[in-house]
């Protein structure tokens, strides 16, 4: 069995490359098709794999700037010639499920989201542009809505990274897809009966996370609050912080794994997808206090494992943090829920569904039932 790997772009190590390093570990001669690679900026181990860019590689600061390269994306995908591959693979968030397989191949994709700035998410990302850049946004995001929505039927099966998800491929593609959570590292997130008192939140700076929120709440409260992570927003946000609020930027993970092991609690108050960070955070034993929208409504046992607040306000944080410290949490619980989304549950599921549905695709069943 001939086998390749196809991905949005590889330029920075997160959530979806990691699942990108597993299932190469599955099927180690398997090239992997990409838009952009930066060798500087992703883990050794991707060095000795066969990564296969396409021409938006050798576009001007492409490794950089490559969001602004979406337009010609579709065409990218569209050039890479998997004609001699009996399975394709697809990790995708923007254009990677395009790719044109013929007859004889099965082409199953891990959707971590139907293009969000696309659809459920596109009036956030145009809310801060100008009148012109809204113009041109809206006259280019026509064409691709329509070419993602019509490059999903080249898909044969659809797995989604959580039932929020699922969801969003059933309403936008129109598509059943198979659930199987991402991988998280709960073997590196010992549990922990430290607390030194501080709330934490570890994230990338960017508006759509909404860190500011919780800097402006814990300012208000005057309660201890450290923040890890940079980005966009990190000045901003650090203007906001009060004398109680520490931002540390970015740290390694040894520093993240200190911090989570010796915090009270964890705040998420941004809409994803899934959300691993808190459920390393209960691999530690700490509850989390969350947004009650998206994944984390999967990831999160409502007074359990932590608490949810509904609004996305500076007040309504505020009041999930009071009525979180008249609650007593059971540390054991909370890192045996965590448990659920480990690496090596991942990766059992995910093997066992890939072998399943190319057997099936061999057969000429219905690859697409699940029952």
């Amino acid at each position: 069995m001939k086998v390749a790997i196809v991905h949005d772009w590889l330029t920075i190590y997160g959530g979806s490359e990691s699942i990108i390093r597993i299932i190469h570990d599955f099927y180690p001669d398997a090239p992997i098709y990409t838009t952009v690679y930066d060798k500087k900026n992703m883990p050794d181990d991707f060095a000795k794999m066969d990564i296969r860019s396409s021409f938006i590689q050798k576009l001007p600061f492409a490794k950089k700037k490559y969001t602004s390269y979406l337009m010609m994306m579709p065409y990218a995908f569209e050039q890479f010639d998997l004609s001699e591959y009996d399975l394709v693979i697809s990790s995708n968030t923007s254009c990677s499920k395009g790719v044109i397989t013929g007859a004889n191949t099965l082409h199953i994709c891990y959707c971590n989201t139907p293009m969000r700035y696309g659809w459920d998410f596109y009036h956030e990302y145009i809310g801060p542009k100008n009148r012109f850049a809204k113009f041109l946004i809206a006259w280019m995001m026509k064409g691709i809505r329509q070419w993602d929505r019509l490059s999903a039927d080249r898909v044969d099966v659809f797995i989604a990274n959580s039932d929020n998800v699922a969801k969003r491929i059933k309403k936008h593609y129109r598509r059943i897809s198979k659930v199987i959570y991402p991988p998280v590292r709960t073997s590196m997130f010992q549990i922990s009966d430290i607390d030194e008192g501080y709330f934490l939140v570890v994230s990338r700076l960017v508006p759509y996370k909404r860190i500011d929120l919780v800097v402006e709440a814990f300012t208000k409260l005057n309660l201890p609050l450290k923040v890890i992570g940079d980005g966009s927003e990190y000045k901003d946000i650090a203007a906001k912080a009060g004398p109680t609020v520490q931002m540390l930027g970015r740290v390694d993970d040894d520093a993240v794994l200190k911090y989570m092991q010796g915090c009270h609690a964890f705040l998420f108050p941004g809409e994803e997808d899934f959300g691993i960070t808190p459920i390393e955070a209960q691999a530690c034993g700490k509850p989390v206090i969350a947004l009650g929208r998206g994944g984390a409504l999967e990831t999160v046992e409502a007074e359990k494992t932590g608490i949810f607040f509904d609004e996305q306000t500076v007040a309504s944080v505020a009041e999930a943090v009071e009525r979180f410290n008249k609650i007593n949490f059971d540390r054991d619980y909370i890192r045996a829920h965590a448990e659920k989304f480990s690496e090596e549950r991942f990766r059992k599921e995910l093997k066992e569904f890939f072998d399943k549905e190319y057997e099936k695709f061999k057969q000429g069943k219905d690859v697409e039932d699940f029952s």
